[in-house]
């Protein structure tokens, strides 16, 4: 019977230590890390135009996954799609109000990103307050979470272009009469000279900050996130918001002034 009780006991441990393991030591077992972001971008392929996601939270998930040394795998957030693939993400990335509380058994941490909605247009636009948008087409990229507030809020016309770079070649052929982004990433973007002419804006709206949301139920985890996200400060910013903005340029650029060759 001693015996019995002694097995029971060792099962009972090994069973508290499974369901304790925290999802960082699950990731590391698997080689995985589940990540949830607003919008996942396409996975690129041989022969797409290569196109610089709208959402950067990506940027902080392949670092994530890289100072862990895991694979990222991107899910989508949202019940519908964990319920979909059997399981939910381990850590989620996502955009809040500043002052909305987080679930009971979650914890947001700062990732040091935050940015409102700005539109920007030609120089000679007569656009100037965002209730002059109604009836006129604006554009926005695909994810962003600009898209549908426009119309319900302005009455304007959206056009959701596949990325950032088709949303801003669209202002400057004069297809859209204003593209909406992030603020933090628009006001970097006008500093180049080559888009002097297209720097009239509206002052940012709906501003949210970008949080690393982690299970509350394993302090390891929280240590270890918040251990990666100490990381990401001003200087982290600085590089990964000059490289967005650096690349979205190029992207522009090649499309209106590069022949297509094939």
């Amino acid at each position: 019977m001693r015996g019995l009780h002694s097995f029971i006991f060792a099962l009972a441990a090994l069973l508290s230590c499974s369901l304790q393991a925290g999802v960082v030591d699950d990731a590391r077992r698997s080689g995985q890390l589940r990540i949830g972001l607003d919008h996942v971008p396409p996975t690129y392929k041989g022969g797409m135009k290569f196109r610089t996601p709208e959402n950067i939270a990506t940027v902080l998930a392949d670092d994530l996954a890289a100072q862990w040394k895991l694979k990222a795998e991107l899910q989508t957030n949202g019940a519908e799609r964990a319920a979909l693939k059997g399981m939910r993400p381990e850590l989620v990335f996502t955009r809040t109000a500043p002052a909305q509380a987080a679930a009971s058994d979650v914890v947001e941490i700062p990732t040091g990103y935050s940015a409102g909605g700005m539109a920007i247009m030609r120089t000679d636009t007569t656009i100037r307050k965002w209730e002059d948008l109604q009836g006129r087409s604006v554009c926005v990229s695909a994810g962003s979470p600009y898209v549908g507030t426009l119309t319900a809020r302005y009455g304007a016309i959206e056009k959701v272009m596949p990325a950032p770079a088709d949303s801003l070649l669209a202002v400057r052929t004069g297809q859209c009469d204003a593209a909406v982004h992030d603020d933090t990433l628009m006001k970097a973007l006008l500093k180049l000279p080559e888009w002097k002419k297209f720097s009239a804006q509206l002052p940012p709206t709906s501003r949210q900050v970008l949080v690393l949301q982690v299970r509350s139920g394993d302090p390891a985890d929280l240590a270890a996130a918040r251990q990666a996200a100490a990381r990401w400060n001003d200087a982290f910013w600085g590089n990964a918001i000059k490289k967005w903005v650096n690349n979205v340029a190029f992207e522009v650029y090649l499309d209106q002034n590069v022949p297509d060759c094939h």
